[in-house]
Parts: structure tokens; C-alpha cells; sequence
């Protein structure tokens, strides 16, 4: 009797832990949003935290299309729907700076040609990536999900999806002032946390002509090693498919609220003729700091 008492037990607790992703993948977005929303913290706590102040260490590496890394500083400064998410490097690439004041955004000049990068000229061309708080997660204040009353997007459940080698809860987030860009939000379906975001769009040119070349960008070495490397320099006419992935991990908790001290960027151009470029920035965070009284001029669009 005991053996088989044992043995329920084991069965039932098994049972319970297969059911809980399947159950978590029946959510409609509106209540997978809300246990999202409650994993970060309670509705109290959230509701009376206005800003935050994110520093920490950043590294960026070229993965495909050339070599080398950098490593600097990094911050993600926001103050309810307002943003400003910074990576400095000691180089010719300065790294990259993104604001946003909520309504209007302002992506900084940060490689020795005074020009954007490749991933500057992405996050201009696609606007409610900024505005709608959706880059940098639920890092900031202005995480798209806590503003759902303002930005009023179009969401859908995919349910459980394979992504990285497990399963995760997939939200399909439609904005309502574009629908261009593919845009799906995962979310851990024990913890609830959002864990990825993987935007995805097409386009037939280039992201213009101010972008520099690869070594231009980086001040490192480009895959041919010579400068002009930049295929859409040469390869305007054709298709060119943009892909960024924001990774969270890590996840701590600073005075009620449960944030990841670990955010991941890929950003990957690829062009019809095969040639692939990516690029990583990599932030861990090492301080975190609740309702500081932050300068207005953090959040100046220029």
C-alpha cells in the first residue's frame, strides 16, 4: 500500500509539471500578458516605479562578416513611456545610442564617418521599435506590454513553440501604425517571463546609402579585410532580409521587481546573393536603481 501510494504521488507530481506548459499554452495574450505582468512584480510595485536606471558592462562582437570584439559600458535609462538605451566603446565605432520620448526617436551617429551603423539605420527605418518600447524588453519603463493602452497593437497566441532548443509561449505582436515588420514576443511558460523577441522584415533595397561599411562600423576587420565591405553598397536593388533577436536571462530581483540581468542582440542582414553579416552586443547589467529623478535631457530627440 505504501508503494503504491509512493507511486501515485510520483504520478500526480509528474502529471502536474507536463500539464502546466500545456495549460499555459490554451492562455488567450490578454492573460498571458497579465501573468507576465505579475512575474515582474506586483500590480503595487509596478504601478509606483516611474524610472529606472539600468548600468552595466556591454561587449560586441562580429559573427559573421568579419572578426574581433570590443568591450565597454552600457545603460538603459527610462522614466514611464520615455527611453534611452546606450553602449559606449573606446573605438571608431562608439557604439550605439537610441532614444525615444515616447512619441518621437532619435538614433545617434556613432562610427568615425559620423554615420549610423547598419543596426542604427534598422531601428530608424522601423520606428515603433522605439516608440512602442518594445527594444530592450521589459528592461525599461516603457516595455510595450505595461503600455498596452497606448500603443493598442494587435496580438495573437501562437502557443508553444520550439525557439532555441525549447519550448516557449509565442506572442505575435502586429503594431497598429505598421504591419511590415514580423514581430513575436517569448515568454518562459512556467515563470512567465519574456525571455525573446525576434523581429523579422524583407525589404527590396538597402537601409540607404548613409550606411558605412563594415569596417567602418566597427573599426575592426571585415571578412575580405578591405574597407567598403558593406554589401548593400554594391547590391542595392536586391532583397535584403533583416532579423534582430533581443535574448533575457538571468533574472533578478531589485526592490519588488524581477528583471533579467542578462540582455543579448543579434542582428543578422542577408542578402539574395548569400552573403550574410551578424552582429552581437551583449549587456550585463550591474546595477539596477528604482524611481531615480532623471535629467529631462536623457530623453532629448535632437
Amino acid at each position: 500500500m505504501r508503494l503504491s501510494t509512493k507511486s501515485g504521488f510520483c504520478f500526480l507530481a509528474l502529471f502536474l509539471s507536463q500539464a502546466l506548459p500545456v495549460h499555459a499554452a490554451d492562455l488567450k495574450p490578454e492573460d498571458l500578458i497579465a501573468h507576465h505582468l505579475e512575474s515582474l512584480g506586483t500590480a503595487a510595485v509596478r504601478g509606483a516605479n516611474k524610472s529606472r536606471v539600468i548600468q552595466g558592462i556591454a561587449r560586441f562582437k562580429m559573427l559573421v562578416g568579419g572578426g574581433g570584439q570590443l568591450e565597454g559600458k552600457a545603460a538603459v535609462v527610462s522614466e514611464e513611456r520615455k527611453l534611452n538605451i546606450m553602449m559606449k566603446f573606446p573605438n571608431d565605432y562608439k557604439g550605439e545610442q537610441f532614444i525615444s520620448d515616447g512619441d518621437k526617436s532619435y538614433i545617434a551617429v556613432t562610427t568615425a564617418e559620423h554615420r549610423r551603423t547598419t543596426f542604427g539605420e534598422f531601428v530608424m527605418s522601423q520606428p515603433v521599435i522605439l516608440q512602442e518600447g518594445l527594444l530592450g524588453g521589459a528592461l525599461s519603463t516603457a516595455w510595450a506590454l505595461s503600455n498596452l493602452d497606448r500603443n493598442h497593437p494587435h496580438l495573437s497566441s501562437g502557443g508553444l513553440k520550439k525557439v532555441d532548443g525549447r519550448q516557449l509561449l509565442d506572442l505575435h505582436y502586429q503594431p497598429k501604425k505598421s504591419n511590415e515588420m514580423d514581430i513575436h514576443l517569448y515568454f518562459d511558460p512556467e515563470t512567465y517571463h519574456h525571455v525573446e523577441t525576434v523581429y523579422s522584415i524583407t525589404l527590396a533595397t538597402g537601409l540607404g546609402t548613409s550606411v558605412p561599411s563594415s569596417s567602418d562600423q566597427v573599426g575592426l576587420t571585415t571578412a575580405s579585410g578591405l574597407p567598403g565591405g558593406d554589401p548593400t553598397r554594391s547590391s542595392k536593388q536586391q532583397e535584403i532580409r533583416y532579423t534582430l533577436e533581443e535574448r533575457f536571462s538571468d533574472f533578478n530581483t531589485t526592490d519588488g521587481i524581477t528583471l533579467p540581468s542578462h540582455y543579448n542582440i543579434h542582428f543578422t542582414q542577408e542578402l539574395q546573393d548569400g552573403k550574410t553579416t551578424v552582429y552581437e552586443w551583449d549587456i550585463t547589467a550591474k546595477e539596477v536603481v528604482e524611481n531615480m529623478s532623471l535629467d529631462p535631457r536623457n530623453f532629448q530627440v535632437k
